[in-house]
């Protein structure tokens, strides 16, 4: 899902939102799929955009609570399955945690407001008088109930399973806790494959791919995560965002030459061609870090207990 699938839309606070280009087939779909509803196409039309508004919502809730924990979060991309906020929390359960409520959290908060409007307009008199848009506000409410409803399954990837995951980060730590919610989520997927089946329902069946293939790879990222945690690792050396030692042995490349080399041991200088990398990789987090902030993170405990 790269930007060259989709088409950039607007940027709010450096958070880029793109629409996916299979988005305008899919709207197509579900437009003609729900008509009947209104005396005219128009009202579908915007009960839909209203559907990817509330979508969007949701997912700056992610991209804002992310920032707000410390962690990256600069793009959303909506497609026909809703959105996705690009968010690289702080590698903390809580940060995690909080990056990922938040999402729901604006469902929630959206709630009583759609039900005080239902009901304002019911006692105006709308569902006689101006039923179409009596329809459309009634439908939005519903869309973001049921919105909030399956968000809220705890079937990795949905946001259910990742606050699952979050929660489980406590007790049982980051990998094992993956690996519990991604064994988790492919019960979710069989039970979304049988949904599917029973409502021949095609979009159901491509969700339960879609999290299928989320599960597999949030196991197999599990998987490396407890094989690097058995890694011995380098003393005198800690990584300033998640407080990690470093693996020892060759696991950094040269972008220069291809190289394998331990950066710890060469000072960040490939021993091949001599090339000095300005800042380095933790390979726990993904973060990167100028080699002096890795001595000095380590170090700041000893000094402060002199």
């Amino acid at each position: 899902m790269g930007r060259q699938n989709s088409i950039r839309l607007f940027s709010y606070s450096g958070i880029e939102v793109r629409l996916h280009w299979f988005w305008f087939f899919a709207a197509v779909y579900e437009i003609q799929a729900r008509a009947g509803l209104y005396s005219s196409i128009f009202w579908n039309i915007l009960e839909y955009l209203a559907l990817f508004l509330i979508v969007t919502l949701h997912e700056f809730g992610h991209a804002l609570a992310c920032r707000q924990v410390g962690g990256r979060a600069n793009r959303i991309l909506l497609w026909p399955f809703g959105g996705v906020a690009y968010v690289d929390p702080p590698p903390r359960p809580g940060a995690t945690l909080w990056s990922i409520a938040a999402g729901p959290l604006v469902n929630v908060a959206l709630l009583p407001i759609l039900f005080i409007a239902v009901s304002a307009a019911k006692s105006a008199g709308w569902p006689s008088q101006l039923r179409d848009a009596f329809t459309l506000l009634l439908s939005v409410s519903q869309i973001n109930l049921l919105l909030l409803v399956f968000n809220i399954l705890p079937a990795y990837p949905l946001d259910g399973g990742q606050i699952l995951r979050s929660l489980l980060w406590f007790v049982l730590g980051r990998a094992r806790s993956l690996m519990v919610a991604a064994v988790f989520g492919l019960f979710g997927v069989g039970a979304f494959i049988v949904w599917a089946i029973s409502k021949q329902n095609v979009w159901l069946g491509l969700i339960a791919i879609y999290m299928g293939m989320n599960c597999w790879g949030g196991f197999k990222h599990a998987q490396q995560l407890l094989q690097m945690a058995k890694m011995p690792r380098r003393n005198g050396y800690t990584c300033p965002t998640c407080n990690t030692a470093p693996p020892i042995g060759q696991y950094w490349r040269c972008s220069q030459c291809g190289q394998s080399f331990d950066t710890f041991e060469t000072g960040a200088v490939c021993p091949n061609c001599k090339s000095q990398f300005p800042a380095t990789q933790c390979l726990d987090c993904g973060r990167q870090h100028a080699l002096p902030a890795w001595t000095s993170t380590s170090l700041a405990p000893h000094f402060s207990n002199t």
